[in-house]
């Protein structure tokens, strides 16, 4: 039962781009499996060329990267009903920039990448659907999120990252919050206590 409900979920994401046939359905089916991922587990290590990608029924991930000096970067943050993926090395077949962990015991239908180009090429509605997703996610939020940084200040974006996922705080490490917003964890303590005490001064 718990598997039907994920796969259900998986195509209640997949058809909030596009409708798709049953038929073009039980074809992605075909190329998918479910993967559990225990908190901390490493599911693509940096310089890893990546082969799949991933539907994350429940639990959170997190992409990372990390510098010549060892400093480590979160690059984005991955909770329920989102795809995760190294798209670069898909792409390229090249080892991937960065690494991706699970923030939290988690379940992920995993896609094999090269069955599904395979589906693009010959389904039309699945073609439409990676047509969709590229332009919401890989250029409309891409230069949304890239914007954010420069003009809105890290109150406005951890708002956002509240009304996106409103159980974040305590489902993520403070110090993993604040890396995605491109702040430090005491810049971050600071802005929730700044926004309780407003919160708390607010008339009845």
């Amino acid at each position: 039962m718990e598997k039907e409900k994920y796969r259900a979920a998986f195509r209640s994401a997949f058809e909030s781009y596009v409708p798709i046939t049953d038929e073009s359905w039980s074809s992605i089916n075909s190329i998918t499996h479910f993967q559990t991922l225990q908190k901390g587990e490493v599911l693509l290590r940096e310089g890893q060329v990546a082969r799949s990608l991933y539907f994350i029924c429940k639990g959170a991930l997190r992409t990372y990267f990390t510098d010549a000096d060892g400093n480590v970067y979160n690059k984005n943050l991955f909770m329920e009903g989102s795809y995760a993926a190294s798209k670069v090395s898909l792409l390229q077949g090249a080892p991937s920039y960065f690494t991706i962990e699970a923030l939290e015991d988690s379940i992920l239908i995993t896609i094999n990448y090269k069955g599904y180009r395979e589906l693009i090429r010959t389904n039309e509605d699945i073609r439409n659907f990676y047509i969709a997703y590229i332009e919401k996610n890989w250029i409309i939020e891409k230069e949304q999120r890239e914007i954010s940084l420069v003009m809105e200040n890290a109150t406005d974006r951890y708002l956002k990252l509240l009304e996106k996922h409103p159980d974040i705080d305590r489902r993520i490490p403070k110090l993993h919050i604040a890396s995605h917003l491109g702040i430090t964890p005491t810049q971050l303590s600071r802005i929730r206590k700044n926004l309780k005490i407003k919160n708390e001064n607010k008339p009845a």
